[in-house]
């Protein structure tokens, strides 16, 4: 599964949207999911050095995030349920943690 320039920039500006949303900080998300910066640059921006499974990672956290806040996500136009059914059968996908609130 590959990603044409205008999948691969609406993603970015969705993963980015939604963080937003989700109400957490970046440094809950690296240490959530175990990120480094960079890593997490360059999943936010879908880039060349991005990991698939990073990206679908990091979808499934913001989007379960801001669902448990009572939320709704942006709409996900290629990251899609259906998406990640074709997903599986290339990248082993991982189960996206829950967010932890700062207190």
């Amino acid at each position: 599964m590959s990603l044409n320039r205008t999948e691969v920039a609406r993603t970015g500006v969705e993963l980015t949207a939604n963080l937003e949303r989700a109400g957490i900080t970046r440094e809950q998300v690296l240490e959530d999911l175990q990120f480094s910066e960079r890593r997490l640059k360059e999943t936010l921006r879908v880039g060349p050095a991005s990991d698939p499974a990073d990206v679908w990672l990091l979808r499934d956290y913001l989007d379960r995030a801001i669902r448990e806040r009572g939320d709704v996500p942006q709409a996900w136009t290629v990251l899609t349920d259906q998406a990640r059914q074709r997903a599986t059968h290339w990248f082993a996908l991982r189960e996206a943690p829950t967010a932890r609130r700062a207190s």
